[in-house]
């Protein structure tokens, strides 16, 4: 071959596989269009919480070889949520089918209640009992306490020291019907209206289950409401 037709070739073919490449370029999809979306993603699943939302989408390897979607989508495997760490799927449907989890973290700050000073179980909560503290709410125990009208009035299950994070499963709620109380029994339904009195049995917040004894010895279960009333159905 002649050294002209020979350059002529090698550009040719040089050019070729330049564009070979660019194509395959064109053809991946972009990591970073894939954070895009799990971010995105996670700030709409939190839009609700009670705080300063932040999240972080972690690393994807860069080798990661995916054909390129026009429209991924971001969902959430049984039982994560945009809560800590996390785990986000993405998947493609069209053109191509492909699914990847990607790894990512929510920090929600805010406000949370502690006792400012030691609560004593059984006694009703004040104000003056409780303090704001700020922190990440994720990292501490399920179901902490925000705000102040979840705990007045309540009490604690156990005594707590001060400085403790409230959580409303360890508060019951401020009771309505007292053990040894006259109660008020009612029943309504289609029609009809009853009621009666009875004694209550223990102690019960409001919609709670708790036993009345009526006049002629019957235990009769019902829930508790306030002002001194039991609902009862039949």
């Amino acid at each position: 071959m002649k050294p002209r037709l020979l350059t002529t070739a090698l550009l040719a073919a040089a050019l070729s596989a330049s564009i070979g490449t660019a194509a395959a370029q064109g053809g991946r999809q972009d990591i970073a269009a894939i954070k895009s979306t799990v971010a995105e993603f996670l700030q709409l699943q939190a839009g609700g919480l009670p705080g300063q939302v932040t999240v972080t989408v972690g690393a994807i390897d860069p080798r990661i070889n995916l054909a390129a979607c026009p429209a991924p989508q971001a969902f959430f495997m049984p039982g994560a949520r945009a809560w800590g760490k996390t785990t986000v799927g993405v998947r493609c449907a069209t053109p191509a089918t492909w699914t990847v989890y990607i790894q990512a973290n929510v920090t929600v700050v805010g406000e949370y209640l502690a006792a400012a000073a030691p609560l004593i179980q059984g006694q009703p909560i004040d104000a003056n009992q409780l303090t704001v503290l700020k922190g990440d709410l994720t990292m501490l125990p399920p179901g902490i306490a925000t705000d102040a009208s979840q705990v007045i009035g309540r009490s604690a299950t156990v005594s707590l020291p001060p400085g403790t994070p409230l959580r409303l499963d360890t508060l019951r709620s401020k009771p309505v019907v007292q053990s040894g109380q006259l109660v008020r029994l009612v029943s309504s339904g289609n029609g009809f209206s009853v009621s009666a009195e009875g004694r209550a049995m223990s102690t019960a917040g409001d919609g709670q289950v708790v036993q009345v004894k009526t006049g002629n010895g019957q235990q009769i279960t019902g829930i508790a409401k306030n002002g001194g009333m039991v609902e009862v159905a039949f």
